[in-house]
């Protein structure tokens, strides 16, 4: 239905309209009429016309004005002009306002009716980018959370690589290069303020997750992960810049996040509580989300904790390059030699540059450093650990004489670890991907499916694909495919079998669906093949 408001002072041109539509559209259309420039803004607050014919002169506020007023709460609103004057002034003020068509006087049948379905169709596109719109915002609402979610578990447990946050970030709309983590946990409140009843209250709030998770937002400008047990976990983005003063943004958090705790348990009558980690950079909040919990643990009382306010924080002199430090590291668990060695190379030349003198210090942090690294090399499973393997690290250490032999050294150790544990990996993946194309070849006749495979291996489906797709180039749909065509085109050459008989043998249940796949991977039919036709 299009609803269509006329607006003209002379009763003649409302009839003639009203005759021609409901002549042409019959019940497509509801009408309504206004003889004043008053009346047309009145009505179309309340009748909320689709489209509008408009005379010009009218008697009181003139056709002009009167589309600009409607126009300030009904930006869609599609307007005609019918009018016996040509002027251009009215002509450009109506351009301005957005007019479809301006109509002379007296009106044509024809061009009326012309005009009606190009702006009925103009309606009709309007609806259905709506449509889409609200249609993908349903799907953006469900998928969001799923990203986001995922997005924070990523970053806490680095199990994505750097390539897929910088996914997630873009999927997410995030621009900032760091943020901090907050813990937010919940119970009932016990006689003594505590909290209690974790279990009971989880279960309550369960049902409550997307109202407890609007309120957080109207909080922060952040990203809220799933409800696990008592606790969500919070991702608020941050740029490193303009952290100078970072006494009055930890402050402006805290005040912040106590009015929010106080607003959800008005709300949901519960007890809340969070931690919060201090600003890092997003690659590295892999090592500080535990700061969160931490400043939770340490202090039971407090509805809203910040890590900085707790003692329980390691700090380092001022120009201490931590971040070279945890990027160091970082690379170690990776198996990256080449970042790994860029990084030894930066804290080394900053060692020489701030503590020259101190060559002892020097020494004591190097052998650190390499014992550190190798302790993940050993938790990685890239080195088997053997009691008297550093017995020579000490005398070594003492007998370098130049700092470029000791930074030499620092860099093969480092390096060791790093081709053990990508070794390790690389030996893992191999392996794992050989055992699984043996079991393709040994079960390729049964219904086979990629779950049952990385069951068989004890891997999860989501890895294991991408496992098999970067060691052998192909998806398993795609390998298994191939296994079963190559063994269908033996059994067409070199037996007597039927069709079907084949189909079996190799896993599937389908002549017709085999025919199709054959044919697509061969480039001949089955039955072409078996007479020795080739593609």
């Amino acid at each position: 239905m299009y609803k269509i408001l006329i607006a003209d002072d002379e009763s003649i041109v409302i009839d003639a309209l009203k005759f021609i539509i409901n002549n042409n559209f019959g019940d497509e259309c509801i009408i309504d009429c206004a003889n004043t420039g008053r009346k047309v803004i009145e009505q179309a607050e309340y009748f909320r016309p689709d489209i509008v014919f408009m005379d010009i002169q009218m008697p009181g506020i003139n056709g002009i004005e009167a589309m600009r007023e409607i126009r300030k709460s009904n930006e869609n609103i599609i307007f005609i002009v019918v009018s016996a004057f040509v002027k251009f002034d009215y002509a450009k003020d109506a351009i301005d306002i957005g007019v479809l068509e301006y109509i002379n006087k007296p009106i044509d049948k024809d061009e009326i009716v012309d005009t009606l379905k190009r702006a009925m169709g103009i309606i009709d596109k309007t609806k259905i980018k709506r449509s889409e719109d609200l249609a993908n915002k349903e799907k953006l609402e469900i998928v969001t959370p799923i990203i986001e979610n995922g997005f924070i578990y990523s970053l806490i447990y680095q199990n994505n690589s750097e390539y897929e946050l910088n996914n997630f970030r873009t999927l997410l709309g995030i621009t900032e290069d760091a943020g901090y983590i907050m813990s937010l946990q919940f119970g009932d409140v016990d006689d003594k303020d505590h909290m209690g009843n974790t279990i009971g209250t989880s279960v309550r709030l369960q049902t409550e997750y997307s109202k407890l998770k609007d309120v957080i937002k109207s909080f922060f400008d952040c990203l809220v992960g799933a409800m696990m047990g008592n606790m969500i976990l919070i991702f608020v983005p941050m740029s490193m810049s303009g952290q100078d003063d970072e006494y009055e943004i930890r402050v402006a958090i805290i005040d912040k996040a106590r009015k929010m705790t106080r607003e959800l348990r008005k709300m949901f009558d519960a007890r809340f509580r969070v931690g919060i980690g201090s600003v890092h950079e997003i690659s590295n909040l892999t090592n500080y989300y535990n700061e969160a919990m931490k400043s939770l643990a340490y202090n039971n009382s407090d509805s809203v904790v910040h890590v900085k306010d707790m003692p329980i924080l390691c700090n380092y002199e001022e120009d201490y390059p931590i971040n070279i430090e945890n990027a160091l590291f970082k690379s170690v668990e990776e198996g990256n030699i080449n970042k790994s060695v860029y990084y030894c190379n930066e804290f080394f030349d900053w060692m020489i540059n701030s503590h020259g003198q101190n060559v002892m210090d020097i020494k004591l942090k190097v052998l650190e450093f390499v014992l550190r690294a190798e302790r993940i090399g050993f938790e990685s499973g890239g080195m088997v650990y053997h009691f008297n393997m550093r017995s020579e690290y000490l005398d070594t250490i003492n007998n370098i004489q130049s700092y470029d032999k000791l930074k030499e050294w620092f860099q093969v150790k480092i390096s060791n670890v790093c081709h053990n544990i990508q070794t390790k990996k690389d030996e893992s993946s191999v392996d794992i991907i050989r055992n699984a194309k043996e079991y393709i070849e040994h079960n390729y006749s049964k219904d086979l499916i990629l779950d049952d495979v990385s069951k068989e291996f004890q891997i999860s489906p989501y890895y294991f694909s991408k496992l098999f797709k970067k060691r052998t180039g192909s998806t398993f749909i795609e390998y298994l495919t191939m296994v079963r065509i190559d063994k269908a085109k033996q059994l067409l050459r070199n037996t007597t079998k039927s069709m079907k008989e084949i189909c079996m043998d190799i896993g599937y249940s389908d002549a017709n669906y085999f025919s199709r796949t054959f044919k697509k991977n061969v480039g001949v039919t089955p039955s072409e093949y078996k007479e020795g036709k080739e593609a």
